[in-house]
């Protein structure tokens, strides 16, 4: 029997699964071994590196607020709407089977999906409004989640040391925002973390700067994205009762179908079979690779997506109790500033502030540690903070 305990065994079976990935493969996918990270590791392992990234997120703290972390419905005491947490697994599962159709690497993918909403504030879209509000007040950058999940992982986890993830799987984080305003993707790749740092800024300066992933399994991600929530935001809907089934528009039921199981299974086969991506032993240089949806599909998605917007994401009934949060963040935000400033000593818990490397507490201004910091919270933990101050507070219904 091998001898598992040996290192020199260990590398030669993951070098052995690194040629079979690269056998197996298109030519057009990401191999394992092209994994760039900005700091060399001199350490023994059997995992490839993307799914050491994949590992790496799923073990972060910041993953694990993701439990209580709204998807688009928040105070709901019912334990069938979506979290966070869920959406970002259903992305992950989707865009898999899609990468695997395809010859893509499922562990980048997988990486990608698992850390691309690590960054969402607590309350979802509507308290990204908020804090982007206040960052611009305080002297900051306007608030972008996906920029704010590279910070995490890439800065802020481990005191400040960050998880020193991959070039692709950082890169495919920040991109993943656009969901289907592109139909069809190809990659706009990347070389070095230098054109990372300066793609990152120029994202943070422009939040409309239009970002396309430097791989197709960041595509891939990117439009998983939108099959993960389109249907299943309308299924809890349903359930809350705000739409009902047939208020769907009849040409996206004739088209995608109006169970969240036949839309996702009709717009994960339309990508399959719509995307341009050469099979393994293929020329890489014969095909322009591209993922994305057949003509019909999209506009049929894009009419879905328009509903969603006008019946739920929009509906007062969704939003009702955003104005209460919204007071909340800004009296939470100064307290945190106010604090720091002063020199008055925070609370314990307040560890994204004061707990972390020398290096981050030298670099930031205080309204980037508070940034940070509410950034990070639970949706039930920032409600106790902002009670905690004297901020009115919404119950859950």
């Amino acid at each position: 029997m091998p001898d598992h305990s040996d290192p020199t065994a260990l590398f030669s079976r993951l070098h052995a699964l690194d040629t079979d990935e690269e056998r197996r493969l298109s030519p057009s996918a990401t191999p394992s071994r092209q994994a760039i990270r900005r700091k060399d590791e001199e350490r023994p392992g059997y995992r490839q590196q993307f799914a050491l990234d994949a590992d790496r997120i799923l073990h972060s703290r910041a993953y694990t607020r993701y439990i209580d972390k709204t998807q688009v419905f928040c105070l709901i005491d019912n334990d069938h709407i979506t979290h966070r947490v869920l959406h970002v697994q259903l992305v992950a599962r989707i865009a898999r089977t899609i990468g695997r159709f395809l010859g893509l690497n499922e562990d980048l993918i997988e990486a990608i999906a698992l850390g691309h909403d690590i960054g969402h504030p607590p309350f979802g879209h509507g308290g990204e409004v908020y804090l982007s509000r206040l960052c611009r007040e305080h002297g900051l950058p306007p608030f972008q989640h996906n920029i704010q999940s590279v910070r995490f992982l890439d800065r802020l986890e481990r005191k400040g040391r960050g998880w020193n993830l991959s070039l692709q799987t950082l890169e495919g984080i920040l991109s993943h925002d656009g969901e289907i305003d592109s139909d069809s993707l190809s990659p706009a790749p990347l070389a070095t973390f230098a054109d990372f740092d300066r793609r990152l800024q120029a994202k943070e300066m422009d939040p409309g700067l239009e970002l396309v992933p430097a791989t197709l399994e960041g595509c891939v991600v990117r439009l998983a994205d939108t099959i993960a929530y389109i249907g299943r935001d309308i299924e809890d809907a349903i359930i809350l009762g705000l739409i009902r089934r047939d208020d769907i528009p009849a040409s996206c039921r004739n088209s995608l179908g109006d169970t969240n199981g036949t839309i996702v299974y009709t717009l994960t086969t339309d990508i399959i079979t719509a995307s341009t991506v050469p099979a393994a032993g293929d020329r890489a240089d014969d095909i322009i690779p591209a993922v994305g949806f057949s003509e019909e599909i999209a506009l049929a998605l894009q009419r879905l997506k328009a509903f969603n917007y006008e019946r739920i994401y929009l509906a007062p009934q969704t939003r009702k109790d955003m104005p209460i949060i919204g007071a909340c963040y800004a009296a939470l935000f100064t307290a945190y500033l106010d604090g720091l400033q002063s020199g008055r000593r925070l609370p314990d818990q307040v560890d994204l502030m004061t707990d972390m490397d020398r290096s981050y507490l030298d670099s930031q201004p205080p309204a980037a540690m508070v940034r940070d910091y509410i950034a990070g919270m639970t949706d039930d933990f920032f409600l106790s903070q902002a009670a905690a101050i004297g901020c009115a507070i919404p119950e859950k219904r």
